[in-house]
């Protein structure tokens, strides 16, 4: 292969076994998920086997104590695996990273009876799951939501619209946040809600700019009963699981931002190396391999920006601040990088044939999901000059 061809990520992994789990996700994208990704996001074919098959390797829960099937990887080395799989299609890679946010509330905050009976079939046995924060009228403004739990007995009944919900419809489970006292975020409470409930349905998939093959679907609690047992956390509590919860989403969101962005720099590269105008390549061109050498960059720097803020997690360290600045970075060059793959490629970027115009209309959505990047600059700027006067 020519030094100037595309190579794969050269990565700083703490263990050889990190490396070995590098080496499995690289094998299953190349055999199972990037040769149908093209036209299996056309048809807006969802990848349930996949997600079977990557359960089944462990990739599932790769950040989670192995006590309940987990991984026990630090959170570095499951970023990676993210970026690796959204590199080859983002509706895998986006879809893990939900499932992992799904998770986060029962591993962190249920009771070890709670953890023992539902974490293992949650981490390693097949099942998918999907977290319901956002509703029509509250997606920035999360602590205004509607829907509602009202205790009966032993019971909670779940009443209310939930909206853009990946895995909507399809999921096994969801984790829900729910209105149980009064105004605004102390009101607020999670549960596990099993995704076949009584009065729990979904409506038809909304069509989307990209992402074809994620669902993202309204979901309607109407009566839906679940026991106490399934509440997680104490009453009241749900607000602040929530945001515990964003705070790691958005680091995996970054993670598959830097993936779609390395994907459209190395289909720029190859385009740039062989299409040849005026008897030589076009990356002989200077004005070309400066955008090149750009992209390069921006994508190191986010990489290696999410990768800090994932190393100050796994120490236990404060890293809010650092993950909504890396979701913000991260998620602005996809959009910038993947823009100036399309202008590279040409009048063919602008077509289906080529992979970058997909690149780009997936870019999008990532600066919009787990907090607008309106809401990141809002976030770290809270850390850095206190919050806002009234």
């Amino acid at each position: 292969m020519p030094d100037h061809a595309p190579q794969p990520v050269d990565r700083q992994l703490p263990t050889d076994e990190a490396r070995d789990l590098l080496s499995l996700v690289r094998d299953i994208v190349q055999r199972e998920i990037a040769p149908k990704a093209a036209a299996e996001e056309e048809a807006g074919r969802f990848p349930r086997e996949v997600f079977t098959l990557l359960s089944e390797a462990g990739l599932l829960g790769l950040a989670y104590d192995s006590e309940y099937g987990g991984g026990d990887q630090p959170y570095e080395v499951y970023l990676q695996v993210l970026e690796e799989l959204a590199a080859a299609r983002l509706t895998v890679g986006l879809g893990v990273s939900v499932h992992s946010l799904s998770c986060h509330a029962l591993a962190g905050y249920g009771t070890k009876e709670q953890r023992g009976e539902h974490l293992p079939a949650m981490l390693g046995g097949g099942l998918l799951g999907a977290y319901c924060l956002s509703e029509p009228a509250s997606g920035s403004d999360a602590a205004s939501l509607r829907t509602k739990a009202v205790r009966d007995g032993d019971d909670w009944v779940i009443d209310g619209t939930k909206a853009w919900i990946t895995h909507g419809g399809v999921a096994d489970f969801y984790t829900v946040l729910a209105r149980t006292g009064g105004e605004g975020a102390r009101g607020v409470t999670a549960f596990l809600v099993p995704g076949d409930a009584e009065g729990l349905t979904a409506a038809a998939p909304e069509k989307k700019m990209g992402m074809k093959g994620s669902p993202t679907a309204q979901l309607h609690f109407d009566g839906v009963r679940v026991p106490d047992s399934r509440r997680i956390g104490d009453e009241g509590q749900g607000f602040a699981i929530a945001l515990s919860a964003l705070d790691s989403g958005r680091l995996g969101i970054a993670a598959c931002a830097i993936g779609v962005a390395q994907a459209a720099l190395d289909e720029a590269l190859t385009y740039a190396t062989e299409r040849r105008q005026f008897g030589r390549p076009i990356a002989d061109f200077q004005g070309l391999r400066f955008m090149l050498a750009d992209m390069a960059t921006q994508i190191e720097a986010g990489r290696a920006l999410y990768l800090s803020a994932a190393r100050l997690r796994d120490a236990g360290r404060p890293f809010a601040k650092q993950a909504a600045m890396a979701k913000l970075l991260c998620t602005d060059t996809a959009m910038k990088v993947t823009t100036d793959a399309v202008q590279v490629l040409g009048g063919y970027g602008y077509t289906a044939d080529f992979p970058v115009e997909r690149f780009m209309r997936e870019a999008k959505v990532l600066q919009i999901v787990e907090g607008t990047n309106q809401i990141q600059r809002m976030v770290i700027a809270r850390h850095l000059a206190g919050p806002e006067t009234r």
